[in-house]
């Protein structure tokens, strides 16, 4: 589903973010990206979701390389892939179920449609009962939760989460964890990328470990030994 051929990124004049990266994630994986600040982990991200792109290797998502897609393509790629970031980037002025909707509606989804994806998308990550709440009535667990429901709308088959509990208390932490299990056995791929020892740990799933931009371990149930 993905991967990464012989993959480098170089930053203009000679800065190398990753380096000749070889990666296969298949279909329904849980795989945590692990590694040391500055080690090229969000630089990944990155490339896959086609924000940047290789110096030199192929990217496939589903056998397409996403490095020769059209520019105009692009945001039907996003919607495959559910992306999470540490910054909830929650809009202040809209209550939880607005926030998820306005996902759809700028893509022109019908209200109809709207009002029934939202809820399913909600009830998976237990926010059913808060739709009329805004952000700034929620906890910050509460508040990445609207940032999962609201990566789920397209029904993805990949979520990708660049550090989504680096905010969040120990507790809240692994409450996002345990959805991100409850996702997955649903049959979405999850790419967890994170500095977590103990979450990392704990999931006892594949553990990738980057150090300078170079994939130095890949255990299938690994641990975060860095």
């Amino acid at each position: 589903m993905i991967y990464f051929k012989d993959v480098s990124k170089i930053y203009p004049p000679d800065t190398v973010a990753v380096k000749d990266i070889h990666l296969q994630i298949e279909h329904g994986e849980f795989v945590s990206i692990v590694g040391q600040s500055g080690t090229g982990k969000t630089t990944l991200v990155k490339l896959m979701i086609a924000e940047e792109h290789p110096t030199s290797g192929e990217i496939l998502i589903n056998d397409i390389d996403i490095a020769k897609m059209p520019v105009s393509e692009i945001p039907v790629l996003r919607r495959q892939i559910g992306v999470i970031f540490q910054d909830f980037k929650l809009l202040e002025k809209k209550t939880v179920f607005e926030n998820v909707a306005f996902a759809l509606q700028v893509c022109g989804i019908s209200g109809s449609r709207i009002n029934k994806i939202v809820p399913q998308v909600l009830d998976i990550v237990g926010l059913d009962k808060k739709a009329r709440r805004y952000p700034g009535q929620l906890s910050g667990g509460e508040q990445q939760r609207v940032v999962i429901a609201r990566s789920l709308v397209h029904a993805p088959k990949i979520i990708v989460a660049d550090e989504p509990t680096g905010n969040l208390d120990t507790i809240n932490t692994h409450e996002i964890i345990e959805i991100f299990k409850k996702i997955n056995a649903l049959g979405v791929t999850i790419v967890l990328v994170t500095h977590n020892r103990e979450i990392v740990n704990m999931l006892r799933r594949r553990v990738v470990t980057l150090e300078q931009g170079v994939i130095v371990n890949d255990q299938l149930k690994g641990k975060y030994v860095i």
